[in-house]
C-alpha cells in the first residue's frame, strides 16, 4: 500500500505550482543582471528600517544589509534598491541567492508536515542527510543540530565523555571556535569573552608561520610538549582550524598538522577539526581531505553552506545516552537544502586540484595579485586558498579597513574584515553561482574603491 504522503507529493499539482514558481522567478531575476545604486525613493525609508532593527536587537548592523527576499547567483537585492555582489554570503552560509534548482529541492521540504525537524521526531529527509554526510566523511556517526556552535559544543562533549577526567583542550592561537561562554573560552579572542567566566582550561599553540616554516612548526610542537608535560594526561582534545577563519585565512601544510597530530595520538588525545566554514572550500569536500587527514581525524563539525550544522566522529567516541539532544535539528527546507547543496557539490565539478573551486580561487587570488603589484601601498596579497579568499587593504589598519569595507559595500561588493594584526578583507564567493564575469566585476570595484573612495555611480 502506498504511503498517502506519496501520493501528495507526487499529485501533478504540485508539480505545477513549483513549475509556476520557478518561471516567476525567472521572469523576475531578469532584472537582476549587475551591481546598481540604491533608488532615490527608497534610501531613507531603508535606512529607518536598518536603523530601527539596529536599536531593537540590542547593536547597530554592520552593514545597512536587509535583502528584499530576491537575488540572481552573487547578486542580491536590499531594501534600498541596491543590487550587490555578495561575497561573504552569511560569512559562508549561502549556496547563491534565489537559485532555481535550489527552490526547486526544497520545495517538498516546504509542503512537509512540519517546519521544524528534531532529535525525538525524525523525517526520511533527516536520515537521508546524515546517511550522506557518514557516507561522504568516512567517519561513522553523525548528529545534526541547529548551529555550528551547538556542534562544537557536541564535539566537545564527546571529547570530554570519552577522556574522562580530562579537563583541558589545546587550540591554536588565534582560533575562533564560537561565542557560546564554553566556546568563547575556547576562542583566543579577548573581545569575545568580555564580561564571561572563563568555563574551560586551554592551552595555545602558535600557528604556522609562511615565513619561517621550519622554525613555527618546531615551535608549535615543543609549545604542544610542554603543555602535555605540565598538565600530563589531562588533555581531552585539541582542536584544529585547518584554516582559520575569523584569524585571517592563515593555513598550514599538511606537514605541519602530521607533526602535531602524531604527538597528540601518542598522548591518547582526541583530535577535533572545525570544518564549520571551510566544508566544501577546497579540493576536497573536507578540508581534511584536502590535506590527506583522514586518519588522524576523530571528530569533526560542519556547518554554515551545509544549512543543517552536524557534529560526525568515530564510534569510539559513540555518548551514552543523555550527553547530546535537541529540540530543533533544522527545518524542513534547511535540510531538503543541505542534502541538495552537498550533492550538487560532489556532482558539479568542484573539487580535484582542477574543480572549479581550486580553479575559480586561483583565478580570484590571480586578479588579486595582479592588483597588489599595481598599488603595493594600498593592497598585499592575497591570501588564503581555494574558495578562501582574503587581502589586506590600507596596511591592515583596523578602522582603515572597516572604512574600506564600507566604501565597497556602498560600491556594489560585500565582503567582510577578518584577524588583526594586520587586519585582512576576507571573501566566500557563492559556491553555486560565482563566475569569471562575477570575479571580474569585484576586482574592478575593488579596484575603483582603492584608487578613488567610494563609488558616486556604480550602475
Amino acid at each position: 500500500m502506498a504511503l498517502i504522503s506519496s501520493q501528495f507529493l507526487n499529485d501533478p499539482r504540485l508539480a505545477q505550482a513549483r513549475d509556476l514558481v520557478l518561471s516567476a522567478l525567472a521572469d523576475h531575476q531578469r532584472q537582476l543582471t549587475t551591481c546598481r545604486a540604491g533608488d532615490v525613493t527608497l534610501v531613507a525609508s531603508a535606512a529607518s528600517q536598518c536603523l530601527a532593527l539596529g536599536n531593537e536587537r540590542g547593536g547597530p548592523l554592520y552593514y545597512p544589509y536587509i535583502s528584499s527576499g530576491l537575488g540572481n547567483g552573487a547578486l542580491v537585492e536590499l531594501i534600498d534598491g541596491s543590487i550587490k555582489y555578495d561575497f561573504i554570503n552569511g560569512i559562508g552560509a549561502h549556496f547563491g541567492h534565489s537559485l532555481p534548482e535550489l527552490m526547486a529541492a526544497t520545495f517538498d521540504g516546504w509542503v512537509s508536515d512540519t517546519v521544524m525537524q528534531g532529535n525525538l521526531q525524525q523525517s526520511g529527509a533527516s536520515a537521508k542527510l546524515i546517511h550522506l554526510l557518514v557516507e561522504v566523511s568516512g567517519l561513522d556517526h553523525c548528529f545534526l543540530t541547529s548551529s555550528g556552535a551547538m556542534a562544537a559544543e557536541n564535539a566537545l562533549k564527546l571529547a570530554f565523555q570519552s577522556k574522562i577526567p580530562r579537563r583541558r583542550v589545546l587550540a591554536f592561537e588565534g582560533c575562533f571556535m564560537g561565542r557560546t561562554i564554553a566556546l568563547a573560552s575556547v576562542t583566543d579572542k579577548a573581545a569575545y569573552r568580555d564580561g564571561l567566566p572563563i568555563v574551560l582550561d586551554v592551552d595555545y599553540v602558535p600557528f604556522f608561520s609562511e615565513s619561517d616554516p621550519q622554525g613555527s612548526t618546531s615551535r608549535a610542537v615543543t609549545a604542544l610538549n610542554l603543555h602535555l608535560k605540565r598538565y600530563p594526561n589531562d588533555h581531552a582534545a585539541m582542536v584544529f582550524e585547518l584554516v582559520q577563519g575569523e584569524g585571517g585565512y592563515y593555513t598550514a601544510p599538511r606537514s605541519f598538522f602530521v607533526a602535531l597530530m602524531d604527538v597528540l595520538k601518542a598522548h591518547d588525545i582526541a583530535v577535533i577539526v572545525d570544518e564549520i566554514q571551510t566544508f566544501g572550500r577546497l579540493s576536497r569536500l573536507f578540508a581534511f581531505q584536502h590535506f590527506e587527514l583522514d586518519e588522524y581525524v576523530d571528530i569533526v563539525t560542519v556547518g554554515k553552506i551545509t544549512q543543517v550544522c552536524a557534529t560526525l566522529f568515530r564510534s569510539r567516541f559513540k555518548p551514552r545516552p543523555g550527553l547530546i539532544s535537541q529540540t530543533f535539528t533544522g527545518s524542513s527546507t534547511a535540510i531538503a537544502a543541505g542534502i541538495h547543496i552537498i550533492q550538487a557539490l560532489i556532482n558539479g565539478n568542484h573539487f580535484g586540484s582542477q574543480g572549479l573551486n581550486m580553479m575559480l580561487g586561483a583565478y580570484f587570488s590571480g586578479e588579486l595579485a595582479a592588483l597588489s603589484r599595481e598599488m603595493p601601498e594600498k593592497l598585499s596579497g592575497p591570501f588564503g586558498i581555494g574558495m578562501m579568499v582574503a587581502m589586506t587593504p590600507l596596511g591592515g589598519e583596523p578602522a582603515l579597513v572597516k572604512q574600506f569595507s564600507i566604501d565597497l559595500f556602498n560600491s556594489g561588493v560585500i565582503g567582510f574584515s577578518a584577524g588583526g594584526g594586520p587586519m585582512r578583507m576576507r571573501f566566500l564567493p557563492p559556491l553555486g553561482a560565482v563566475s569569471r564575469a562575477d570575479i571580474d566585476a569585484v576586482v574592478k570595484c575593488i579596484r575603483n574603491v582603492l584608487e578613488q573612495g567610494e563609488m558616486s555611480d556604480v550602475a
